[in-house]
């Protein structure tokens, strides 16, 4: 018998990301982000069939407990957001999976500087952007420079900017004298 499954439709700064937020754990610890259909191949059935199924998909963007989906800007939100909640539930109430794979990515022995940035990035901003539907992760510190990866709804967001400038940038230079920027890329 399958789980019993809520979900609802939650809005992101970006207007183009809707985060549907699931009753229960879907990708516990973990994110996954596709950009297009052939990235989502042979890692994420549900990936796939929401690009295959909704042909207004833009990006996929799956987290805990709940999935950002990133549309076409010539579409509009309200008319696909029943039958999109409807799908994901219909989904995970199937019992189909999320990923065919799991990912298991090692962490890099990092410096003391970087740990110091990881943890507050792990403490102070990822709880915020992940409400927003998004994620960010570290990825280096070279020269002074941080470079972070945005995921999900922040990733093509016209506030991840400022967000990634006036919060996070000033919150690392205040916190560890060594960072002088933050940088951010796309996964």
């Amino acid at each position: 018998m399958s789980d019993f499954v809520t979900i609802y439709a939650e809005a992101t700064p970006n207007p183009d990301s809707m985060k549907f937020v699931v009753s229960k754990m879907i990708l516990p610890n973990d994110s996954i982000d596709f950009r297009t259909k052939d990235k989502a191949e042979g890692l994420s059935p549900l990936a796939v069939e929401l690009f295959e199924q909704f042909k207004f998909t833009n990006g996929v963007f799956i987290m805990n407990n709940f999935v950002s989906i990133t549309k076409l800007p010539d579409e509009q939100w309200a008319e696909h957001i029943p039958t999109v909640r409807e799908f994901i539930k219909n989904y995970l109430e199937a019992g189909k999976p999320i990923l065919t794979k799991n990912r298991a990515i090692s962490p890099e022995e990092a410096g003391e500087i970087e740990q110091k940035i990881i943890k507050l990035l792990d403490d102070h901003v990822k709880p915020a952007v992940e409400m927003d539907g998004g994620a960010i992760s570290f990825k280096s510190f070279k020269e002074g420079v941080v470079t972070v990866v945005m995921k999900g709804s922040c990733s093509g967001c016209p506030s991840s900017t400022f967000t990634l400038k006036s919060g996070i940038e000033n919150l690392l230079k205040r916190m560890v004298p060594q960072v002088e920027a933050v940088e951010a890329e796309a996964e």
